[in-house]
């Protein structure tokens, strides 16, 4: 049975993209007020389009060619995200309102990250893979305060409240095994993809974007058909939207805003800017009792970490993966990656074959066999197999009834022999 093993961490060679960055920098000012970064919010936003080598300028290249500048490394997330935001501000009343919305409940984010700790690094690595502004990371937020079983009254499901049609047009699935909305990194791709589409759709406009992954469409569309034949000129502040959209713009610009602003009355989070969670694909439906009975996590975790799965299984026809509560050191020095993964080694200079099996606690016979070696030269950078992977041949309880009414026949006998 092969068994693939999925992480943002164990994935080497990880293209990142790194999200476009506004023209002018933030404010340093600490006082309430929303300050004046650079253009009005009216003018469409072309400059978040991924960068690509046809479109770049020879003032990008240049400048690639005389910096030495080295990327700077954050070791907090949160701080990364924040020196990423991309979008500029520009005070108007709407906006005003909700920060000040925020600014009354200062712990706001504080609470939620709670909720998005597990997913939060997986969460910007995808945005920054698709060239997105940063401030993407903050729309979970907005849009569910982070809970992933969240409904609206619209039938908007998850921490980034797809509709069931949207979910299942960007590859998410809904059944009764599995809802993929539920599912935060599965619904994460469906939501940032179905973000770049309407940015096109829009031609280039975030605020056009974001008001239409809030409302539809075809509603923004003759929201901004009705502002031309007035005169206007079709911006997002000048269309007439229902008051809930009219409202959900402002306030990821808000959240955006009061971090860039570094705003002394807004508490920020820390979080280590590394994966403290490992999605590993089993390739075999799988029952969480077993899972949970293989891997030393508890099931109502692993319930908790994928809230996508809504039985004690997978489906029969997958999705089959889980998310761990495991950072790449703790997976790969785990009983259970050691027991059921195989494991390699690069060679490097100095290396002989007693020597590593000394040092992985095997012997040269074995090595030379799991490599198919007639000799025991070794190359440096050949990569060798040090260890093979255990079968896992079945990862399903069979169960003759339910698993909970088998429970509560089991505490009726004790019961009835008292």
């Amino acid at each position: 049975m092969k068994i693939h093993l999925r992480s943002s961490l164990l994935c080497i060679g990880l293209l990142v993209l790194t999200a476009c960055q506004s023209t002018s920098s933030p404010s340093q000012n600490n006082s309430a007020k929303p300050h004046e970064i650079a253009a009005l919010f009216n003018q469409s936003t072309p400059e978040y389009k991924p960068e690509t080598e046809a479109n770049r300028t020879d003032k990008n290249i240049d400048s690639d060619i005389t910096s030495d500048s080295k990327p700077i490394v954050y070791d907090d997330l949160w701080q990364e995200v924040i020196a990423n935001l991309a979008f500029d501000i520009v005070p108007t009343p709407r906006l005003q309102k909700r920060i000040d919305w925020y600014l009354k409940q200062p712990d706001y984010l504080l609470k939620v990250n709670k909720r998005a700790k597990p997913y939060l690094f997986h969460i910007t690595q995808k945005i920054k893979q698709k060239g997105l502004p940063m401030d993407m990371v903050l729309l979970p937020f907005v849009e569910s305060d982070f809970r992933p079983k969240v409904h609206s009254s619209q039938s908007a499901v998850g921490i980034w409240q797809l509709m069931d049609s949207t979910a299942y047009h960007f590859g998410v699935t809904t059944d009764e095994w599995y809802d993929g909305r539920q599912d935060v990194l599965a619904s994460t791709d469906a939501a940032l993809d179905y973000l770049v589409y309407l940015y096109q759709r829009f031609n280039g406009d975030w605020l056009h974007a974001l008001a239409a992954y809030n409302t539809g469409e075809g509603r923004v569309k003759k929201a901004i058909r009705q502002s031309k034949k007035q005169g206007k000129q079709g911006y997002f502040w000048q269309l007439k939207l229902p008051s809930e959209t009219a409202d959900y713009v402002p306030k990821l610009l808000a959240l955006s805003y009061l971090l860039q602003a570094k705003h002394p009355k807004f508490k920020v989070p820390k979080l280590p800017n590394y994966a403290l969670t490992s999605e590993v694909d089993f390739a075999q439906r799988f029952d969480f009792s077993v899972l949970a009975s293989l891997t030393g996590v508890s099931k109502n975790q692993l319930h908790r970490l994928n809230p996508g799965y809504l039985q004690h299984q997978s489906a029969p026809e997958g999705p089959h993966k889980i998310l761990l509560p495991l950072t790449e050191k703790q997976l790969w020095q785990s009983e259970f990656f050691q027991r059921y993964f195989s494991q390699t080694y690069t060679v490097v200079k100095n290396d002989t074959f007693y020597g590593l099996a000394r040092r992985f606690n095997t012997s040269v016979n074995t090595l030379m066999a799991l490599n198919n070696k007639q000799t025991t030269l070794l190359k440096v950078g050949e990569v060798l197999k040090i260890k093979k992977a255990q079968p896992l041949d079945n990862l399903m309880l069979e169960y003759q009834v339910s698993p909970y009414l088998a429970q509560e026949e089991k505490k009726a006998r004790i019961n009835h022999g008292a």
